[in-house]
Order: C-alpha cells, then sequence, then structure tokens
C-alpha cells in the first residue's frame, strides 16, 4: 500500500507522514474477528461442553454467552456505543434471560433468529429511510488506508444522491439478508433434530454471510468503489490544471 506521503514529488526530510485514517488490515481482522467470534466459538464450545457431560440445554447456554460476552466487551473497550452496538448487546441481553428462564433448547435455538431479525430489521427500515448502518463496516475496506480516498468518501457520501443510493442499496441487501436467515433458522429450530441443527445453524449463517457479501458488494459496495476512484481522479486532474 502507497501511503500518501509517497504522492508527493519533493518531500521535505525527516517530514513526518499524515496518518492515515483508516488501517485496512485492522479493519479486515475487526471484521472476521466478530465473526469468529459469533459462529465458529459457540459451535466448538458446545460440542465441547456436550462432551464433558454437560446437557443439550446447558451447552446451548453456556455457549451462548461467548458472544454477548464480546459484544459488551467491544462496547465497553471502544467506549463508544452507537445505535447497532447498543441494539445488539439489548436483543442478546433480552433473548439470552428469556430463553434460560424458560430453560427449552429448541427456544435457545430459536433466540438467534430473534437477534438476526430484530437487527435485520432495523438495518433494512433504517436503509429504507435513507439511514445506511453499514457504511461504517464497508467504508474502511474501499478507502483502504488512503487520505484522498477518505475525502473523496467523505464529499460523494454528502453531496453525490448515486453514492448515497449505493450505501443505501449495501445497507438493505445486509439488512434482507438477516431477516431471510432469520426466517429459515426460526423454521429449522423447532422442526430439526436440536443436534443436527446446532451445527446447521452455523452453515446457515455462513451461507447468508457469502450470499449478502456476493450481493451487497455488486449492487453497493463494486459501484461505490468506482465513483471513489473517479472522485479521486477528478481532483487530481483539477489540482493538475491550476
Amino acid at each position: 500500500m502507497t501511503s500518501p506521503a509517497a504522492t508527493v514529488t519533493a518531500p521535505v526530510a525527516d517530514a513526518p507522514a499524515a496518518p492515515a485514517p483508516y488501517a485496512p488490515r485492522k479493519a479486515l481482522l475487526d471484521s472476521m474477528a466478530p465473526l469468529l467470534v459469533d459462529v465458529g466459538v459457540p459451535l466448538v464450545s458446545y460440542y465441547a461442553l456436550k462432551a464433558a457431560g454437560l446437557s443439550t440445554f446447558a451447552a446451548l447456554a453456556w455457549s451462548s454467552v461467548l458472544p454477548a460476552v464480546r459484544t459488551v466487551w467491544s462496547v465497553v473497550r471502544e467506549r463508544r456505543l452507537n445505535g447497532l452496538a447498543a441494539l445488539m448487546v439489548s436483543v442478546n441481553a433480552v433473548s439470552l434471560l428469556t430463553s434460560l428462564a424458560v430453560g427449552d433448547p429448541r427456544l435457545m435455538l430459536a433466540k438467534d433468529s430473534g437477534v438476526s431479525s430484530i437487527i435485520g430489521l432495523v438495518v433494512l427500515v433504517a436503509a429504507l429511510k435513507g439511514q445506511p448502518m453499514m457504511s461504517a463496516g464497508v467504508r474502511p475496506v474501499l478507502v483502504k488506508g488512503d487520505a484522498a480516498k477518505d475525502a473523496a468518501w467523505q464529499r460523494l457520501s454528502a453531496g453525490s444522491a448515486a453514492f448515497r443510493q449505493a450505501e443505501i442499496r449495501f445497507s438493505a441487501v445486509w439488512g434482507a439478508a438477516l431477516l431471510g436467515e432469520c426466517v429459515v433458522r426460526a423454521v429449522g429450530a423447532y422442526t430439526v433434530p436440536v443436534e443436527t441443527m446446532v451445527w446447521l445453524g452455523t452453515v446457515i449463517t455462513s451461507a447468508t454471510m457469502v450470499l449478502a457479501f456476493l450481493v451487497s458488494g455488486r449492487m453497493g459496495a463494486v459501484p461505490m468503489e468506482r465513483m471513489i476512484a473517479e472522485e479521486v481522479e477528478a481532483g487530481q486532474a483539477a489540482r493538475t490544471a491550476l
């Protein structure tokens, strides 16, 4: 990756490079770590707890605690509670407490679909109202730590209707995907054997994520990336003409 300072024709010796507003590697790790915790760790811990002799319900309950703890810890660590994080914490807490109170393994499985449905609905409704909640997640991937691209993002997001529509489409796809996942998982929780649904739920979630990445990329991220590149080129051409 070329730093913004490398584009200067005659850099001053020992001049500090301007810090990139986003680090793409860190953004990628930050995006993958929650997915690993929320999808992979509960599955592994469930079978480990079952092998240790816990009941099906107890194994499901304990394996569900880790994603909730991860969400709360991320809020505490960043000392920032945005709307999506607050929603995830609240829904996870309520659904987990309800499942523990009832003591039903199938309800414990169904609670995950409840979490997805509420988050998906909020993301979708916000997108339809012109408030794309998923932009914060895709922005680091598209600007790649480049100051010029980050500035282009800000200009386009504030003044380009086409760019704003691409942001909205990106969020809308994710909202619809989460809603679709919740329906499939909810049906499976009460029709498929519990032992099967534990791993099948992970398959459903993974397939949903892949599909959402592909569709949202084509409908939102790719057009946004193209517009950012064009905006950067236009800015460079304008500076050259001066």
